[in-house]
């Protein structure tokens, strides 16, 4: 037996709920999503779920949401003991938060991979493996979500210098908290305890092999996930996550595993890329004009830092290619961000005329 406040349930969920609904239908979390089957959670225990016909009629419509891990639900549950029979899922409530990237291919769609999350662990490898550019790409992404990010650098272990590796992260975590955690020692995990409290839902995102699963089994206090040891040929962890999980741990708090991103694809980034890199943002503010393309005009802040070596290259062209991005996959759906893009280009177009060099050539 749950307690719906223990797996979160709080007003924002329940304020949804109406006469109608609570006629035979019971608030439940989905704790697996396996294609079009799921598994739910609720007061009275789990079950086999699927959608109802009337929720997959409307799902076709875009008039409704489609369940995914963290999700709360109504579902009609079969009489009887937990676990026996199917329930049927109704209708999925609104989301207070949501982790979502663009959908692998051609389509321009939203992939939700967890919902009503409080925290986001981004696990990175301490070992050869650590990017900072990539830990660029998943902060704008999380900072969308609506949930804080935590930076979690796991097998410091396997790190042969440390203190090095915790300063290249550092540079580009803009202020997110960093822990440096390890499964060898029994309190190498009391960094994440305090974002685990009873009600409050985490989620651990990142590149395959980085840990995720093992840091999952060792709060559980039983293997959980099935882990495989890294790959020697280029220090990467083996993918073994497949499917998204919500996990109940025994000191409180819930606990979402999810499968390693072969690719971080950008999806309604604007928000998370300017808290991404706020320190860009800062100095683009101290630019003479408003308007600046930061190209070749006079008075130019991001240049002067680049040129003073204030901003690191690095960080200003990893900037650009994300900002690219998401204003391209924005363009696909919103015709005034067409506009404003075809604006902008005209206008650097117009600048690079005028500049001295060119005017030399004619």
């Amino acid at each position: 037996m749950h307690r719906l406040e223990a797996l979160g349930w709080n007003s924002f969920f329940a304020n949804q709920m109406t006469t109608d609904d609570e006629a035979g239908l019971a608030p439940v979390r989905v704790v697996e999503e396996q294609r079009s089957s799921y598994r739910i959670l609720g007061e009275s225990g789990a079950w086999y779920a699927e959608l109802s016909g009337r929720l997959r009629h409307q799902i076709e419509l875009e008039d409704a949401i489609r369940p995914c891990v963290g999700d709360w639900a109504l579902a009609r549950v079969p009489a009887g003991d937990a676990g026996s029979g199917t329930a049927l899922i109704d209708r999925a409530l609104a989301r207070r938060t949501r982790f979502s990237r663009k959908e692998a291919g051609e389509r321009t769609a939203e992939q939700v991979i967890a919902a009503n999350i409080d925290t986001v662990f981004l696990v990175q490898s301490m070992n050869r493996d650590l990017n900072p550019r990539r830990i660029e790409r998943y902060l704008a992404l999380l900072w969308e979500s609506g949930a804080d990010p935590v930076l979690v650098l796991s097998k410091s272990d396997l790190c042969e210098d440390p203190d090095a590796a915790l300063e290249s992260v550092e540079q580009v975590a803009g202020g997110v908290s960093i822990h440096v955690v390890n499964t060898v020692t029994s309190d190498g995990l009391d960094p994440l305890k305090p974002y685990l409290t009873t009600g409050r839902t985490a989620a651990l995102v990142g590149s395959s092999g980085v840990g995720k699963s093992t840091i999952v089994n060792c709060l559980v206090g039983r293997e959980e996930m099935r882990v495989r040891e890294i790959r020697e040929a280029d220090d990467r962890g083996r993918h073994t996550t497949t499917a998204r999980h919500l996990v109940l741990l025994p000191a409180g708090g819930m606990l979402i595993d999810t499968p390693g991103m072969r690719t971080v694809l950008m999806w309604e980034g604007e928000e998370g890329l300017a808290q991404t890199f706020q320190d860009i943002d800062a100095l683009a503010s101290g630019c003479k004009f408003r308007d600046c393309t930061h190209g070749s005009e006079p008075g130019c802040a991001v240049h002067e830092a680049l040129g003073s070596g204030a901003l690191d290259p690095a960080r200003w062209k990893s900037y650009l290619k994300l900002q690219r991005e998401i204003r391209h996959e924005a363009s696909k759906t919103d015709v005034k961000v067409r506009m404003e893009m075809a604006k902008k280009w005209r206008r650097i177009h117009l600048e690079a005329r005028r500049r001295p060099d060119k005017r030399k050539l004619r």
